[in-house]
Formats: structure tokens, C-alpha cells, sequence
């Protein structure tokens, strides 16, 4: 046993549960593959548990994604599937396209596309299934997506971003499960509206600061708002990840899988030193651990802590947890910090993501003259009376 513990140990993303006295890890290819080579002579790994598993697991997500669907569309969930006493769903696609989605699926794994992605495009592929009937997703051209789209617009009246998301998952199959050459290419796209990020003051942000008074809720959202992470980036933080000689902050596999390092702030480096040191129980990997297991803290918790800690500052704009990164953004370009290097700090793939704090930021706003003080060489310091404006031309 000690010989099998100092092999894996040292395996990415692996931890120990005090708890349930056993090793975790990434579920897998990769993770698999590791403990296969490290422990080549030492033990026999059984991998029939984990396949057993992930059969389960995908039967549960398959049951899962046609309940959704049934909530979506006006057809009963029996017409759709049957689900036995066993959860197996037997679905109510034609045979083409139950292997269309099989096949689907397979190429999403492979790709290694995240979690969320995968289930995103999971459900809106479906949806697109359910819809053909018995038409084979595999006979059809660029001119019947068109016609599909058109009736998602006109009929179901998605928005913008479920219009971009369901266009998004049938360009994966032909594209990458097909391998057809870019035959929605040309496809016109529902124009999203441009929404500006909502953003705290420095002012509100105080407020809201001091009215936290547990450590670790502190913590979360002093380190939310320090560096401009997401949400999803704040929980998994582990404690290997602060750096306080370098005085920095490791991000690992964010947002598109991109690793990224961010400065860590003097002021958030003591109050992590103050809440690792009184805080019971005491974390010992992830910097903000699930109190009741190994685990980290949720994402939903999170967005608790921060929007009790709004209501307690009296702050009343409907903003969530992601506003304490908009809020680092716009305020880093309010005191002169160039886009270009805002942009690497939030880990953004596309510089336009980061120009929209351009569009709210109070310093580039208030430095621009209306043409109606132009008009009257109007100085801030002299307030002209209603009366001297409309008299300051000559009657004719």
C-alpha cells in the first residue's frame, strides 16, 4: 500500500479524503491512463467499476436530457421515451438518429469539451432530433437548417443566445461528427443585444465589504473582486495556487481550458493569511473547502454569500457574483490600465469580450463635453439661470 500511495500521489488533480480514507481523482482518460502506468508493476488495476460507472452515469444523463426536453416542446414525455424500472430510456428517435446522437456524444468525449459545454449541446441537439421526426439528420442541407432556424425564431421564439446555442450544436455535427465542409457556414445568425456588464462603485463595494463578517465569506469575495475571477475560478482555487512570493495568483484550466496567472494583491494576501489561520475547520487543500467533505465550496453558495452580503449593504441593483469581476475591469480602466492587458487578466479569448467595459467606464464618460455645454460655454462652476439661457440669443 505505501508503495502504490507514493506513485499516484503525485498524479495532477489527485486528493486524499480524510473522511473516507481513499485517493480521488479526475474522472478520466488521462487520469486512468496515469494510474495504470504508475502503478505497472506494483498492482492490478480493475477498471471494470469505473466502466460500470460511467454506463450508469450516462443513462442517468440520457433520462435526465429528455425530461428537459419534455418540459420544452408541447410532446408528452412517453411519446418521447419509455423509461423502465432500470432508468434505461428507450428513445422515440427514428433509428438514424438515435445513432446520430450516439455518435454525437462519442465526438463531444473525445474532443474533451467541457461539462457544461457538453450538456449544453447535448440538450440543444436533442431538441433538434425530437423535431425531425423521422427524417434523418444525416440527409439534411444547409437549406432545411435554414428553414429550422427560421422556425425557431418565428414559432418558438428563442432568444438570441438559445438561437446561438442550438446553431452552435447542429455545426458540430455535420462539421465535426459528419466532417462536412463548412456547409453552415453561411448560415445568418440571430443578431445578440449588447448588454453592458453591470458594475459596482467603489463606494457600494466598500459598503458590501464591510458588511461581511465571517472570514471565509470575506475572503471569497475580496479574492472575487481583487483579481477578476469568475465565480467557478474562486471555488476551485486550491492553496498551492496562492503565490505570495511571486505575489501572484494561479488559474488553472478556466474558462476554454486556458491556465492563466494573475497578481495577487498585498491587502487580499493578509485576509487570506488572517482566514487560514482562524478558521475552523482549517482548510487543507482547496482554499475554500466544502465544510461538510474534501471537497470545494459550490458555485451557488457563492452567489449566496455575495448577494446577502448585497441586500445587507442596502445596494439594490439586480447584479450577481459575476459583477465583482465587471466591476474589476471597468475600475482598472478607470485608472489608465490598457484594455490589451485587462484583457490577458481576465483570460478573455477575443479583445472585443473586453472593450465593453469601454462603454461603462465613468472616467472615459466623464471627460467627453456635451454639445450642449458647447453650445453655451458653459462652465461647471457657473450655473446659468433658466432665463439667461433662453435670453442669450437676441430676439430677431
Amino acid at each position: 500500500m505505501p508503495a502504490i500511495n507514493e506513485a499516484i500521489k503525485n498524479i495532477r488533480g489527485i486528493r486524499w479524503s480524510r473522511s473516507k480514507k481513499k485517493w480521488h481523482l479526475p474522472l478520466g482518460n488521462e487520469s486512468v491512463r496515469e494510474v495504470v502506468r504508475l502503478t505497472r508493476g506494483i498492482a492490478e488495476v480493475n477498471i471494470d467499476m469505473l466502466t460500470e460507472y460511467l454506463e450508469n452515469r450516462e443513462k442517468e444523463q440520457a433520462v435526465n436530457t429528455f425530461r428537459q426536453i419534455e418540459q420544452q416542446v408541447p410532446i408528452p414525455l412517453e411519446k418521447l421515451i419509455n423509461v423502465e424500472t432500470d432508468s434505461e430510456p428507450k428513445s422515440r428517435f427514428s433509428p438514424d438518429n438515435t445513432e446520430a446522437l450516439k455518435q454525437y456524444m462519442q465526438m463531444l468525449h473525445i474532443k474533451a469539451y467541457s461539462p457544461k459545454t457538453i450538456k449544453t449541446y447535448r440538450n440543444e441537439f436533442s431538441q433538434f432530433l425530437v423535431k425531425l421526426g423521422e427524417l434523418s439528420a444525416d440527409k439534411l442541407n444547409a437549406t432545411h437548417i435554414i428553414k429550422y432556424m427560421e422556425n425557431c425564431a418565428r414559432e418558438e421564439k428563442l432568444s438570441e443566445n438559445t438561437m446561438h446555442s442550438r446553431l452552435n450544436s447542429i455545426k458540430f455535427y455535420y462539421e465535426q461528427v459528419l466532417e462536412q465542409d463548412k456547409i453552415l457556414w453561411d448560415i445568418p445568425r440571430a443578431k445578440r443585444p449588447f448588454i453592458l456588464p453591470k458594475v459596482l462603485s467603489e463606494a457600494e463595494l466598500k459598503r458590501m465589504f464591510a458588511s461581511v463578517q465571517n472570514l471565509k465569506h470575506k475572503a471569497i469575495l475580496f479574492t472575487a473582486y481583487s483579481a477578476g475571477l469568475r465565480v467557478s475560478e474562486v471555488v476551485k482555487l486550491r492553496i498551492q495556487d496562492i503565490d505570495s512570493e511571486r505575489m501572484q495568483i494561479f488559474v488553472e484550466r478556466a474558462k476554454g481550458k486556458k491556465d492563466r496567472m494573475v497578481n495577487l494583491s498585498i491587502l487580499l494576501l493578509d485576509v487570506l493569511r488572517q482566514y487560514l489561520t482562524l478558521y475552523k475547520p482549517r482548510p487543507t487543500y482547496y482554499l475554500f473547502g466544502n465544510d461538510k467533505d474534501d471537497g470545494h465550496y459550490s458555485e451557488r453558495s457563492a452567489q449566496v454569500i455575495f448577494q446577502r452580503a448585497k441586500n445587507m449593504a442596502g445596494i439594490k441593483k439586480e447584479i450577481g457574483f459575476h459583477s465583482l469581476r465587471h466591476s474589476f475591469a471597468t475600475h482598472l480602466l478607470e485608472k489608465g490600465i490598457d484594455v490589451k492587458y485587462i484583457k490577458d487578466v481576465l483570460g478573455h479569448f477575443d479583445i472585443r469580450t473586453t472593450e465593453r467595459y469601454l462603454h461603462v467606464s465613468k472616467e472615459k464618460l466623464v471627460n467627453i463635453i456635451s454639445p450642449l455645454d458647447s453650445l453655451y460655454d458653459y462652465e461647471p462652476t457657473h450655473l446659468p439661470q433658466i432665463g439667461a439661457i433662453n435670453n442669450s440669443k437676441k430676439k430677431p
